[in-house]
């Protein structure tokens, strides 16, 4: 079975124009790492979900440790990045700022130590202008960010 993913893309508009809610990914290979270490809120689709603004709603409470807030979510399509699609929803809302809790996941790190670690699946979480937020999420997101500016009818520099 393909591997579906479920995201949130909280966008509103800011000083700097459009703005986009994403998430700085967790763990040691991505601790000091910036441009293309960030991700919508997101994860997997269950077999058992059979409304995935449901399931992308419950992962980004996972992640985020809050649910998302109250709005009209549309779907903004269905995206391929690596071995996964990605179902995406697109709200406009103000939300945050947060105590950030997200879930966690064990590692063994150093590789090959024996050692397991609890590390958190997101390690920040914020507000971003929509070019900035270009080069910070993981190459296979970008297109999404188009989409979204399309759907709203604007270009990448409002």
């Amino acid at each position: 079975m393909a591997v579906r993913s479920a995201a949130i893309l909280l966008h509103r508009r800011g000083e700097a124009g459009r703005e986009v809610w994403i998430a700085h990914m967790g763990g040691p290979f991505w601790a000091r790492k910036d441009e293309g270490a960030w991700t919508l809120p997101k994860g997997l689709v269950e077999e058992d979900d059979v409304d995935e603004l449901a399931a992308a709603r419950r992962e980004f409470a996972e992640e985020m440790g809050t649910p998302s807030p109250d709005a009209v979510y549309l779907p903004l399509g269905e995206f391929r990045a690596s071995s996964k699609t990605f179902v995406v929803f697109a709200a406009e809302a103000d939300f945050g700022p947060i105590e950030l809790a997200s879930n966690e996941f064990e590692l063994e790190w150093p590789p090959r130590s024996g050692v397991f670690r609890t590390f958190p699946e997101v390690d920040d979480a914020g507000w971003h202008p929509v070019e900035r937020a270009r080069t910070k999420l993981a190459k296979g997101q970008r297109p999404i960010l188009d989409a979204l500016l399309r759907r709203l009818g604007e270009s990448g520099s409002d």
